[in-house]
Formats: C-alpha cells, structure tokens, sequence
C-alpha cells in the first residue's frame, strides 16, 4: 500500500506573510498523526485569503501533487476577504455538504458563532477536499466529527487508504469494503 498523500492549508493573510505563527495548520497535522495509523505524508501549504490563491492552490495539490485528501483551514467566515467556500465552488466536481453541516452542528455545542462558518467538502478527480474552521480549538472538533467518514470516502473516489487508531477516530467502512 502506497503512503497516502495529504496536504494541510493554512488560508491567513497574517500568517502567510509572517504577521503571527500559524497554529491552525499544525494543529491538523497534530490530530491526523495521532487518528492515522497507515502510512502517509504531508504537502503544507500556508496561503493569503483570496479566490485566486485558494482555486490555484487547491486545483495545483489536486491536478499536479495528486494528493488523496486535503484539509485546509481558514477563509470560512462572512469577512470581505474570506473566500474559501467561492474558491472550493471552482474547484470541486463533487460536493459534499453534508461533512460542513455537520461540523457546523458539532460546532455549535461549542460557541453560537458556529452558524458565521461556511466550511464545506467536495471531490475534484481522486481528491477529497475539506475546509476546516481556522481556529486551532475547533479543529479537533470538527476533525472528530467527520473524520469517520473520510477513509471510505477515499476508497470510494479511488484516493489511497488511510487506516485510523479506534482509539482517536473510529472510521466506518461497510461490511466487506
């Protein structure tokens, strides 16, 4: 079995040109070393807000890098500059709305701001895309909540297999898959 490929983007316009340390990011990577069990490497990204810089990353990490799952964070709220969700529209061919409904519903036993996110999640080609909150505490949040259906995501779209610790994330595959 290949390594999968994940790419983790970090979408700040202050952490991108050096304004604060990114926390989000590393923050994901955390959660994913301790969920994944199977092999897999990591692409990091850290990018301004924006259309073009977000479509360009995303279409680059999915058309040229080939990686299975990205995970970015940031650029999901109602700011002028937070244009992640209108980025991922160009980007994806698939959506999935169910895996930010639910990180919106997961999210809202935390902070009643939850409502303000727009994340969402798609597939463009072989590539399951996830737009994650951008902050550091509300990723392991969100992470839990939908992590589980990820990997059987991936095996449906043809991306690599990622094996998870029950431990951390109990992944659901059905019977036989």
């Amino acid at each position: 079995m290949s390594p999968a490929r994940i790419g983790i983007v970090t979408i700040s316009d202050r952490a991108s040109s050096g304004g604060y340390a990114d926390l989000s990011g590393p923050a994901i990577e955390a959660w994913l070393r301790q969920a994944i069990t199977s092999p897999w490497s990591v692409d990091y990204r850290v990018i301004p807000d924006g259309f073009e810089s977000v479509r360009d990353t995303l279409i680059d990490m999915c058309d040229h890098a080939g990686l299975d799952l990205i995970c970015t964070t940031g650029g999901t709220g109602p700011a002028p500059r937070d244009l992640t969700p209108e980025a991922m529209a160009a980007v994806i061919e698939k959506p999935l709305p169910g895996f930010g409904e639910q990180m919106r519903r997961i999210s809202l036993n935390e902070v009643p701001t939850a409502i303000l996110s727009r994340q969402e999640a798609g597939v463009r080609g072989k590539t399951l895309i996830v737009n994650l909150p951008g902050k550091p505490a509300s990723i392991a949040v969100c992470l839990g909540a939908v992590f589980p259906a990820i990997p059987y995501c991936l095996d449906l779209i043809g991306a690599g297999r990622i094996e998870t610790d029950p431990q951390v994330c109990v992944a659901f595959r059905p019977k036989g898959a």
